[in-house]
C-alpha cells in the first residue's frame, strides 16, 4: 500500500501541482471530498457489498479512496485540486491509470461530474476503462458513486449507494465499527 500510494503522489505531483488550495468553488468542493474521511459501506444495484475509505493525504491536500466491491479486485483513486478544478487518478484492477476532472458547478456542492481526460497503461480507447465518476452528496453520511465503465465504445454504469460508518465506545474501552441508521 505504501509503494502505491508512493506511486500516486509521484504521478499526481507533475501532473496537478496547483500550490495553494484554489479560492471559492473549487475549495469548497474538494472541502466536501476531505469531509468523507473515514469509512463507508454499502450496497451496488444488484445488492452486493460494498465498502470504502477515503483518507486524508500529504498534509490535507489530497484524498485517497481505497473502494472494495464484492468479487472485485481492490480500487484506489486519488483526488486533488487543480486550479478551479478537481482532478482524480484511479488506479483499477485491469492495470490502467484513468485520469479524469471535474469542474464544481457554483452554489451548493450536491456532485461532482468527473469527466475523462486520458490514462495511464491504456493502450487504446477500445479498451475497458473507468471512463466517468459522478459522485453525489446526499447528505453528510450518504453518497453514490456512479462510475461509468467503457469498453468497445459500450458504456455500462455500477452505481455504489454508501453510507458512512460511525465509530462507537464498547465498555471495554475498545472502539468497534458500525454502520450508521438513516
Amino acid at each position: 500500500m505504501v509503494k502505491l500510494l508512493a506511486l500516486g503522489m509521484a504521478l499526481l505531483t507533475p501532473l496537478w501541482t496547483s500550490g495553494p488550495l484554489a479560492a471559492g468553488v473549487t475549495a469548497a468542493a474538494f472541502q466536501k471530498l476531505q469531509s468523507l474521511a473515514g469509512d463507508w459501506e454499502g450496497k451496488d444495484e444488484q445488492g452486493n457489498v460494498v465498502k470504502s475509505n477515503f483518507k486524508l493525504m500529504v498534509s490535507g491536500t489530497a484524498v485517497m479512496e481505497t473502494l472494495n466491491h464484492s468479487g472485485m479486485d481492490e480500487m484506489v483513486t486519488f483526488y486533488t485540486v487543480d486550479g478551479d478544478r478537481i482532478a482524480l487518478l484511479h488506479f483499477c484492477p485491469t492495470n490502467n491509470q484513468p485520469r479524469m476532472r471535474a469542474t464544481p458547478a457554483e452554489g451548493e456542492i450536491k456532485e461532482l461530474a468527473f469527466s475523462f481526460e486520458g490514462a495511464g497503461n491504456l493502450l487504446n480507447p477500445e479498451m475497458g476503462h473507468e471512463h466517468k465518476l459522478v459522485l453525489e452528496f446526499q447528505d453528510k453520511d450518504h453518497i453514490v458513486e456512479r462510475w461509468t465503465w467503457r469498453a468497445k465504445g459500450k458504456d455500462t454504469e455500477m452505481v455504489y449507494n454508501l453510507a458512512r460508518k460511525a465509530r462507537s465506545s464498547s465498555n471495554d474501552g475498545n472502539h468497534a465499527i458500525k454502520s450508521k441508521k438513516t
